[in-house]
């Protein structure tokens, strides 16, 4: 058996394979990954391959599976902590990640299938389009505020009949309108993309019963649903509910020695687009449910300035409880009464 590791760059793969006694049988560096292929598949002895995460990995990964026994794909932010070097350069590099496959200890990532990364991919897609048509909204608020003009409050400024008083609206000087209609011509665009984002997603997602399990907790629509099942993706990777809270990056930072704990801001790894969905969810699940609220309210202990702290800590609260109806099949109940007006 045979340890391969691959340190990847956009311009060139450095490889180094380790015999099964550990030491190192072969090194070498192609340019692209038909070669890298080609010359794995020349190695006279079944093998395994490791290479550290990257924006191609699950390109990458699916094409290594047709050639290698094993194919793992480690952690880069815990490969860090695992190896820090003062000498490091690409030979070094694959050496390690060969030691520490033949030795199995790399700290592995999920791969998701192909039509799961792209799923995430267009989930991350339209929450960027949206803050570029937020802009685009915030250009025109700042326009009309530098020119002392109130916008119409009813009916709102984005609606139909909005949009056409902003389009109609005349400035004295021709260059300002020129300015107006650009950001307006944007908004409609964006606003035509945002709407196709969302109708090829609903039909992706239509007949998914994991979003509709998520859709029975108060205050969690389609968006926030999909966004949840397309980035917890198989719900038994995780051996409990505390990763998945650092998962999303919802866990705080940690600085512990001897009996002072610091706690910090949030990590905020993983998927910023699920965090944003998940405030939102948030704020609404408040509302809606007598549950999630009484939950909020014992966090925030009735005092406004930990109101930030609780709707995290709510986020939190409703990752763990998606991932648990996900992995038991379950949907939402209420564990509080409702308390009528």
């Amino acid at each position: 058996m045979f340890y391969v590791g691959l340190d990847v760059h956009t311009t060139q793969i450095t490889v180094c394979v380790l015999k099964n006694n550990g030491k190192v049988h072969k090194r070498w560096t192609v340019r692209e990954l038909k070669q890298l292929i080609e010359t794995l598949s020349k190695l006279t002895e079944p093998f395994q391959v490791c290479f550290e995460a990257s924006c191609n990995y699950g390109w990458l990964s699916e094409a290594l599976k047709k050639v290698a026994l094993r194919v793992v794909v480690a952690h880069p932010g815990q490969l860090r902590l695992i190896f820090r070097s003062h000498k490091k350069n690409d030979r070094n590099d694959a050496e390690k990640l060969a030691k520490l496959l033949y030795v199995d200890q790399l700290p592995e990532v999920h791969v998701p299938p192909a039509d799961v990364r792209a799923w995430r991919e267009l989930v991350t897609f339209r929450k960027r389009t949206i803050e570029k048509r937020t802009r685009a909204k915030n250009g025109i608020r700042a326009l009309l505020r530098s020119l002392g003009i109130k916008a119409p409050t009813r009916p709102g400024l984005w609606t139909k009949a909005g949009m056409q008083w902003l389009k109609e609206l005349t400035f004295e000087q021709s260059l300002l309108a020129i300015k107006r209609d650009i950001l307006v011509q944007e908004i409609d665009f964006l606003t035509t993309q945002v709407q196709r984002l969302e109708t090829e997603l609903k039909k992706f997602s239509r007949d998914n019963p994991a979003v509709f399990q998520l859709q029975s907790i108060p205050g969690v629509g389609l968006r926030t649903a999909e966004t949840m099942v397309a980035f917890i993706d198989d719900p038994h990777r995780f051996k409990s509910s505390k990763q998945v809270g650092a998962y999303f990056g919802l866990v705080p930072t940690q600085d512990q020695s001897s009996d002072k704990n610091r706690l910090g801001h949030i990590t905020r790894q993983g998927s910023a687009a699920a965090r944003a969905m998940l405030t939102e969810a948030a704020w609404q699940a408040i509302r809606r449910s007598a549950t999630v609220r009484a939950y909020f309210e014992r966090i925030q202990r009735d005092d406004p300035a930990r109101k930030k702290i609780a709707l995290v800590a709510t986020s939190h609260y409703l990752s763990r409880v998606m991932w648990a109806m996900l992995k038991h099949g379950t949907l939402w109940k209420e564990a509080v009464p409702a308390v009528s007006a």
